[in-house]
């Protein structure tokens, strides 16, 4: 089979996101149920878009496990590299929804997240080598065997096409900051790119502050840096080349999946050889319309829809 355009590493599962805003999950009635996951939901974006796409992550041997398959089927990315684990729970992960700007996360992944058992042994190394993009995350550093299959795949790119560590930090998943920055520290020299908002370059490089961030990553070996700044838009730093856009304002309903759609439309616009400024309006646009929805994955928008927010300035 031909290689694949985007191919991305870690965490899936199912999301159950309440049908109700502005109330605590104890006084929520009803739930609509999504696929979910970081790198799932790149995956499907970046499908969205015509791009080939596979992931790489493991499941419960379970009716969410095999409901994740059909999911992932049915947006058009391979699911040829996703396992089941035998007594291990597919994850669930529930939300609160306080608009415009507070989104709880309860991630149920407990005794440990069958994505987390993604063996350095049961990789597809030709698929890693030949995927144009590869995307991985710091949350498949928090724990092996996910962490050397991780970071095996990442040496065996040897930096190769684009690379891209989704810097990802979650708290809940590492014992401390400091480890977190250990590991993501090993694996940025082999990243050709790398993404984060301000709190996740706190995390890896010590610093904040989005310029000096930058700089950071870039003496770590990252070509291109971008760097989420919240109300303030994007920073891009390669090459000398620096590019911002600031954010689309839309009428906030979950803004959760926003940066998994700037992700999956960074996937595209860097494959289509855009330049960074380009890239940056159209990935604001993705997460501007994934924020005006309730879903992740399944909100994640078509090129069309994305061009038409930005000409038109509305919503389709």
């Amino acid at each position: 089979m031909p290689a694949d355009d985007v191919l991305t590493m870690g965490r899936t599962g199912v999301d159950l996101y309440p049908q109700q805003s502005g109330v605590s999950l104890r006084e929520v009635r009803a739930f609509s149920k999504f696929l979910g996951g970081s790198p799932t939901n790149v995956a499907v974006a970046a499908a969205r878009y015509g791009r080939r796409t596979a992931i790489v992550t493991r499941t419960g041997d379970d009716p969410f496990g095999a409901y994740v398959h059909d999911a992932l089927r049915g947006f058009g990315v391979d699911d040829r590299y996703v396992s089941a684990v035998p007594g291990l729970p597919t994850p669930v992960t529930f939300c609160e929804l306080f608009p415009p700007d507070d989104f709880p996360l309860y991630f149920y992944r407990h005794p440990k997240a069958p994505d987390l058992e993604i063996a350095a042994a049961e990789l597809d190394l030709d698929a890693v080598r030949g995927a144009a993009i590869l995307w991985v995350t710091g949350t498949g550093l928090c724990q092996e065997p996910s962490r050397t299959a991780t970071l095996t795949a990442l040496r065996e790119r040897a930096r190769s096409g684009i690379t891209v560590l989704d810097l990802d930090y979650r708290p809940m998943f590492w014992e401390s900051r400091e480890e977190a920055r250990h590991w993501v520290r090993e694996a940025l020299p082999y990243a050709s790119v790398a993404v984060g908002n301000l709190d996740e370059c706190r995390t890896a490089v010590g610093t904040g502050e989005p310029r000096r961030a930058a700089a950071a990553l870039h003496d770590l070996g990252v070509e291109l840096a971008v760097i989420k700044r919240g109300p303030d838009g994007v920073l891009a730093s390669r090459g000398g080349e620096e590019a911002e856009a600031p954010p689309l304002a839309v009428d906030v309903v979950n803004g959760l999946g926003a940066g998994d759609a700037f992700g999956g439309a960074l996937c595209h616009g860097l494959l289509a050889g855009w330049d960074l400024g380009r890239i940056l309006r159209f990935g604001n646009a993705a997460g501007a319309l994934v924020a005006s929805r309730l879903a992740c994955a399944d909100a994640m928008p078509t090129e069309d829809e994305v061009r038409e927010l930005l000409t038109s300035g509305r919503r389709p």
